[in-house]
């Protein structure tokens, strides 16, 4: 069953201005290893793309409280697909919420990063 479904959409420009004026905002919204693919930083497109994911997720869950950051870990599997690694609060949230599987695509292309979030399980 869907519990929930979330959808965001990051401006490529909008948000390469909002890291360049706040230096600290990088570490704020994403884990260090959030931040590389193997040996290499990961390109600004794909930032926008797990930022999109997080605002996707709190968007299919119903509710942030007392979720940070750095509870919702965008990672990507050995074929380069993404998923969620869930801690604190967002486990908590997506818990109480009966989320047994959450379903996540990303994708960035003339100027824009969207993410779409799926969130599967019995309420």
């Amino acid at each position: 069953m869907i519990i929930g479904i979330g959808v965001d959409v990051v401006d490529l420009a909008r948000f390469e201005r909002a890291l360049s004026r706040t230096p600290a905002l990088t570490a704020r919204l994403f884990a260090d290893a959030e931040l590389v693919s193997g040996d290499r930083l990961l390109p600004l497109r794909s930032l926008a793309g797990r930022f999109a994911a997080k605002e996707a997720l709190i968007k299919a869950l119903g509710e942030s409280t007392g979720i940070r950051w750095h509870h919702m870990q965008v990672v990507s599997d050995g074929h380069g697909n993404p998923s969620f690694v869930l801690s604190d609060a967002a486990a908590r949230v997506a818990g109480e919420r009966g989320v047994t599987a959450l379903h996540l695509s990303m994708s960035h292309d003339a100027g824009v990063a969207v993410a779409y979030v799926v969130a599967e399980g019995s309420p």
